[in-house]
């Protein structure tokens, strides 16, 4: 297997609602820094166009940032039907303290089959992210879904922010 991410621990099938016809979806656990995802030809760009289409906080990022923000990342995710890209998550981490899930995206027509539940379990599996005390993320209107996942609110803390 190529040095660059890895398949085999991550099932393939069909998300619920998905036509019986239709390709399954795989998801992809890249290695850290994701140098297929960055290096592929068309990959960069399908992750582009997934960020500008379909999240508000992540688009108009250039492929050249999206390359630097992938080297920097310690996990991530791609989910893929055929050779187009439906999903995608990030992760940062110490690998002991605090580690951050960043940029869940699911494209519009594969909300609600269970493909956001698929990609963030799979970066809290990530090795960079097991064993650390916490793991933190930020969200503006999914946080009924991230409780699913046994995330909650955290009202002692508060989010600061320096532009």
């Amino acid at each position: 297997m190529h040095h660059c991410c890895s398949k085999a621990r991550i099932p393939v099938h069909r998300c619920e609602g998905s036509p019986l016809n239709a390709a399954p979806i795989q998801l992809i656990r890249h290695r850290h820094g994701a140098w297929r995802l960055r290096r592929a030809p068309g990959h960069l760009e399908q992750l582009q166009r997934l960020l500008d289409g379909h999240s508000f906080w992540a688009s108009g990022r250039s492929r050249r940032e999206l390359s630097r923000m992938l080297a920097g990342s310690q996990a991530v995710v791609s989910a893929w039907q055929g050779s187009q890209l439906v999903g995608f998550g990030r992760a940062t981490s110490d690998g002991v303290f605090r580690a951050v899930l960043w940029d869940v995206v699911v494209a519009d027509d594969y909300q609600g089959r269970g493909l956001g539940r698929r990609i963030v379990e799979a970066l809290l599996h990530e090795p960079a992210l097991q064993g650390v005390e916490r793991t933190y993320l930020m969200t503006t209107n999914s946080a009924g879904f991230y409780e699913q996942l046994g995330f909650l609110a955290v009202k002692t803390q508060q989010l600061m922010l320096r532009e």
